[in-house]
């Protein structure tokens, strides 16, 4: 065989190893690409679904004391940050549980919206207290009551007028009325010794209704209060008035409320911006630089020296 031709051989099957080489690193890189995009998908997906919960919503307005049925809920992927404190996520969970609160259509089913016991056959207040609240009995007068509209089921804000000490002019202590937010879209269990629970006696109303109005005479209101909030509301209680403000049932916001006190109220009645008179009519910013100090629920504010 010429030189020639064996050469041109030699360089053929070294040009198809090559080839194939590039075919075997080709299809390597590209299955490499394709497990990494999955792994990176995997990890998507996994962060994805951390950060999320399936939670149960209602498909329609479910009135309290209605039991919970499977056709009357559905189930929604909620992120994890709006996931409501206590939110059903199986339905075995809550089926035949009774509701002691209305629950809106697309609102999530919280457990502290319903009862087991009341299911059960009871209806008392102990099966009325949602899981992980305490029920306290608090006595209120007809005003600070609503003059008996506040009724079972409802949600309200709770405060409290109490004397504070606070540090006089002089550095003495002296007390000051202040009116403080302690609660709020606070479920009312019972008014006096109405409850709202369904009666077996009643035909025509699902709630009971002979002892509404005795309950608003009574000033008795029993809330749904958390173990360190039953115990706060005792001691207000004995420092000083409890009073209600009643909520729109679509309304469940809760926000930092600041105070009241003289202060506050003139701050709210006046809001004018400091100014100190120069000469003349002529008012001139006070430029001077302040800090403020809180003593008690007082606000001072003191100049910087320069």
């Amino acid at each position: 065989m010429p030189i020639k031709l064996q050469k041109q051989q030699i360089i053929l099957i070294a040009g198809v190893v090559l080839a194939v080489a590039a075919i075997i690193m080709v299809n390597s890189y590209i299955e490499q690409q394709r497990r990494a995009a999955q792994d990176q998908a995997k990890k998507a997906l996994s962060n994805i679904q951390a950060n999320q919960t399936a939670v149960l919503v209602a498909k329609q307005d479910i009135p309290k004391g209605a039991m919970i049925e499977s056709l009357m809920l559905e189930t929604a992927i909620v992120p994890n940050k709006f996931v409501q404190p206590n939110a059903a996520t199986s339905l075995d969970r809550v089926s035949d549980m009774i509701t002691v609160a209305p629950i809106s259509k697309g609102e999530q089913v919280t457990l502290s919206k319903l009862s087991a016991t009341q299911a059960k056959g009871g209806g008392d207040l102990a099966g009325l207290t949602p899981i992980g609240k305490r029920a306290v009995t608090i006595s209120v007068d007809n005003i600070s009551s609503l003059v008996g509209m506040v009724k079972p089921g409802d949600y309200v804000d709770v405060i409290a007028t109490v004397p504070i000490p606070v540090q006089g002019p002089q550095g003495e202590m002296v007390s000051q009325m202040a009116v403080l937010p302690l609660f709020q879209n606070t479920l009312v269990l019972a008014v006096g010794q109405d409850t709202g629970r369904v009666s077996a006696q009643q035909s025509g109303s699902r709630y009971t209704t002979k002892g509404a109005g005795e309950a608003a005479g009574s000033g008795l209101i029993t809330l749904a209060l958390g173990p360190q909030e039953a115990s706060l509301i005792a001691f207000v209680q004995e420092q000083g008035k409890i009073r209600l403000t009643l909520r729109s049932p679509a309304d469940a916001q809760v926000g930092p409320i600041q105070p009241a006190s003289w202060e506050t109220l003139f701050k709210y009645i006046m809001p004018t911006p400091e100014m100190v008179q120069g000469d003349g009519d002529t008012p001139v910013v006070d430029d001077t630089e302040y800090i403020e100090v809180y003593r008690g629920l007082n606000k001072q504010k003191m100049p910087l020296s320069k």
